[in-house]
């Protein structure tokens, strides 16, 4: 009876921080992540100014959104087998260490004048390069630091990790905006990131989870795309993924637009918007840590991810930057929670040897549809406006969910 009492508390939000490495990683990624989001809000800024008018920032950030989904549409495959034969920890270390550098390059030519639209994209397109294997090593770790049934509850804390800071950054980087320029994001952003780089300097060792090695890594590669394609559960988590990513999660993506341009609002207004998406986040990360170690993750899922495309879908009938916050609040709520809960299934279901390759494909459909999405949904903005395309673009996917949900009842059994 004694030993069954450790069970008990994995109901507990913050019961993964016990782990030393996991607890070091978390803290890092906290105060990485503050920077990151500091960056994305004057990045979308700078953008929107830059642009002058809503039809056209809605095409430059897509043009933004296309120049990081190229490197990781074409990086992520590779890394998901990177992550499943080298020691991770050694990943995150130069990738860290890259993104840092990068932040600064963008920090300096900002302040001297020298950044345009196109240097934007270039930085940004490198800073996704290195996301796409920066993801998969990272999230692919988690089994190796905490026990099996605490994985629900630590994949939650790493989105914890990633949205509590979107609810001050954004708010930071405006008033930053405002007082110093632009520029002041990326400094902080830069010294931000390596604070993921000194937590693993006192981390152990992570060794490659996969034994698979002596592969050729194309026929790797295939194996980890094969065994998602061919699992009756992940195959369709991985589609209503992929149709989210194109269609309604590029909302974040156009946000700038949307307030800046066709709501009529400065800096300060984007970094309110921004935060409510972050505080809504903050929750539907809070939500999957304490969802992870239950039952009914299948639920969970489909729920949040009607919730989202719904919320997206009535972005269309928005006017007002107030009415826009509560609004925002539950798109970042029911966003976290299905990227969670998807997170969740793709890491339980998928065995230790393929798990950096499963989750490769996540990355690559997150971090690279994602933006690509963003191109689509803003082309089409371009020439009937963001009202109308949050509209088409949230309703057909509330479609296809329900569509998904009511046909594949295996769904229903996880």
């Amino acid at each position: 009876m004694i030993e069954r009492q450790p069970p008990k508390r994995q109901i507990a939000l913050f019961s993964s921080l016990r782990f030393n490495d996991f607890r070091l990683l978390w803290f890092g990624l906290l105060i990485s992540n503050l920077g990151s989001w500091m960056q994305l809000t004057a990045t979308g800024y700078f953008i929107a100014k830059l642009a002058g008018n809503p039809h056209t920032s809605s095409l430059y950030l897509g043009f933004q959104g296309l120049g990081r989904a190229i490197p990781v549409l074409l990086l992520s495959p590779l890394a998901g087998l990177v992550a499943d034969v080298l020691p991770r920890r050694r990943i995150l270390f130069w990738t860290n260490s890259i993104m840092s550098l990068l932040a600064l390059i963008l920090a300096v030519f900002t302040s001297l004048g020298w950044m345009n639209i196109v240097g934007l994209i270039l930085i940004n397109s490198a800073n996704a390069a290195a996301m796409s294997f920066d993801s998969p090593a990272r999230q692919s770790w988690v089994p190796l630091m905490v026990p099996r049934e605490y994985i629900g509850n630590a994949i939650g804390l790493n989105s914890v990790a990633f949205n509590a800071p979107a609810v001050v950054g954004p708010a930071v980087a405006g008033i930053l905006i405002a007082t110093i320029g632009i520029a002041g994001s990326f400094y902080v952003n830069a010294i931000a990131t390596l604070a993921v780089v000194v937590a693993l300097l006192f981390m152990q060792p992570a060794p490659p989870s996969s034994k698979r090695n002596e592969e050729p890594v194309l026929q790797s590669i295939a194996y980890g795309l094969r065994f998602l394609y061919h699992h009756k559960i992940l195959g369709w988590i991985i589609t209503v993924f992929i149709v989210t990513a194109l269609l309604v999660r590029p909302y974040s993506t156009l946000l700038p637009a949307f307030i800046v341009n066709t709501l009529h609002v400065n800096a300060k207004g984007l970094g309110i918007a921004i935060a409510a998406t972050g505080v809504g986040g903050f929750a539907g990360a809070l939500l999957t840590a304490y969802l992870g170690t239950r039952e009914r993750r299948g639920t969970v899922w489909a729920i949040s991810a009607l919730i989202m495309a719904a919320g997206v879908t009535s972005l269309g009938f928005v006017w007002n930057l107030y009415i826009s916050l509560p609004v925002l609040f539950i798109i970042g709520t029911a966003t976290l929670t299905f990227l969670g809960a998807s997170n969740t299934l793709i890491q339980t279901l998928s065995p230790d040897d393929v798990r950096g390759r499963a989750i490769s494909v996540y990355t690559m459909v997150a971090l690279g549809l994602v933006p690509g999405g963003a191109l689509i949904v803003g082309s089409i903005a371009s020439i009937i406006g963001l009202h109308i395309a949050f509209l088409l673009a949230g309703g057909f996917t509330a479609l296809f969910i329900l569509w998904t949900w009511l046909t594949r009842p295996i769904l229903r059994t996880v």
